[in-house]
């Protein structure tokens, strides 16, 4: 059984992320925003829709594990990502559903039952965007007395995940066979018990599910940290991250694909994703205009409780809002460290106050916009110039996402850099990946399985 490219054109690859009316703190006022969009099911069956009729690879939800009264509106209620994952296979066909679970606050074996059942319930378009947890409060909610430290986390992550691959290789591909004249279930030589016990975690097996329609679900990474890049070229087939720079992206783009290298793994089995808002216009004054209408909606205070929560929920609102960035020394650095050094450093390199650097943050004009060719002209260079594989939009704008639709994704399609149609079913076909190999089977098994 077997998935692999047969394509020999390098093809740009696209996801959405569903985050209702937006990651802004304020975007839900927006005139034209469904207020609860975040637990809203049509609102985000109206995205997904949209998005497969543009043929996009994937949708993503992102997840957290902690909120507080300052947190951003989207996150202080919003569903469950496999819970909605689940309800959007029954209505989708060949979109990618891809969820964000922790490794820090579940089990391995409850993970890997879990995406393995929504990969059986999409016929293969499971993902699964592993994290280890960045807020500190995560802890308070799971009867944990402390916040794993950062290095500890990927530790847990790295055995998390090898635990996981080996529940879904439990079995293997045609160990079913349901023969009912002669009563014969299952190939008992064809289940694999895991027996692992290893640092963290003891874990017996077998997964009480069968292997899945894509081999297993597709593993994505969040994160640029060296910790988690160094997760994702043991572990992942797709990184989701972001850089604000051509030249940041492409030095990231250079190392992880290195980094692959020396795992003995080749640059195409991993994509990487950059995270990117957008905002399409008849011209730069209607662009600017639609950037207005979001970023005015934000307040001071709002800005303060946005940045505050990249630094462990930090209260910003104790410094003058009108001299430099404060210097709160390595604060940040066992949260979403990779993002709280590029705040810190960009205000330090500016010389941005706190009100300029919180207003940045909270409302960041997003990295294309401009015309439907303009936003085109520079996801192209980003993608030809290896600064990304492809691009999980983001609408800067509540509108955005269907116009990048109808006016941006055509011009991709035109000029041969994305698919017209999906090459399959699977997400791992839409990935063009290849099948994997079920880790315990016989050497004849394997042979079978990668022909």
């Amino acid at each position: 059984m077997s998935e692999k490219n047969t394509s020999t054109r390098r093809q740009l690859r696209l996801g959405v992320i569903l985050q209702g009316a937006a990651g802004n703190m304020s975007a839900w006022r927006h005139q034209s925003v469904v207020s609860d969009a975040s637990i809203n099911f049509e609102f985000v069956k109206n995205i997904v829709n949209k998005a497969e009729s543009g043929k996009f690879d994937f949708a993503f939800v992102a997840d957290g594990l902690y909120i507080n009264d300052k947190s951003i509106p989207h996150f202080l209620n919003r569903f469950e990502p496999l819970t909605l994952l689940s309800a959007l296979a029954s209505i989708t066909r060949h979109i990618g559903l891809v969820g964000t679970l922790s490794t820090s606050y579940s089990e391995p074996f409850t993970t890997a039952r879990q995406f393995a059942s929504l990969d059986h319930l999409s016929n293969g378009r499971a993902g699964w965007n592993v994290v280890t947890s960045p807020l500190e409060g995560s802890a308070k909610n799971f009867s944990r007395q402390q916040h794993p430290a950062h290095s500890l986390r990927y530790r847990i992550a790295d055995e998390f995940l090898r635990v996981v691959k080996g529940l879904w290789d439990s079995w293997e591909d045609d160990a079913f066979v349901r023969d009912k004249a002669s009563g014969r279930f299952f190939e008992p030589e064809k289940l694999h018990t895991l027996n692992h016990q290893g640092e963290f975690f003891s874990v017996q097996g077998p997964l009480n599910i069968g292997r899945t329609p894509q081999g297993r679900p597709i593993v994505f990474q969040a994160g640029a940290s060296e910790d988690g890049k160094k997760l994702a070229a043991s572990h992942a087939d797709a990184i989701f991250t972001h850089q604000h720079t051509l030249p940041e992206a492409q030095e990231f783009y250079r190392d992880v694909k290195r980094q692959l290298e020396a795992n003995g793994r080749r640059a195409d089995q991993l994509h990487i994703f950059q995270g990117v808002s957008v905002i399409v216009g008849d011209n730069a004054a209607d662009v600017e205009r639609q950037y207005q209408e979001t970023a005015r909606l934000v307040t001071i205070s709002d800005a303060l409780n946005y940045l505050g929560r990249y630094f462990e929920h930090y209260d910003f609102s104790q410094h003058p809002l009108d001299e430099p960035f404060p210097d709160i020394g390595d604060l940040g650095k066992n949260s979403f460290r990779s993002t709280t050094d590029e705040i810190k450093r960009n205000a330090q390199e500016r010389g941005l106050t706190l009100r300029q650097a919180a207003l940045e943050a909270a409302t960041p004009r997003p990295l294309f916009s401009g015309t439907p060719e303009q936003v085109a002209d520079g996801l192209q260079t980003w993608f030809e110039q290896q600064a990304a594989d492809g691009f999980i939009i983001q609408g800067g704008t509540p509108d955005t996402f269907a116009r990048f639709v109808d006016r941006v994704v055509p011009l991709l399609q035109q000029r041969g850099l994305f698919r017209h149609e999906y090459p399959g079913v699977t997400l791992r076909e839409s990935f063009a990946l290849d099948y994997p190999a079920n880790q315990f089977a016989s050497p004849r098994e394997l042979q079978e399985a990668v022909q």
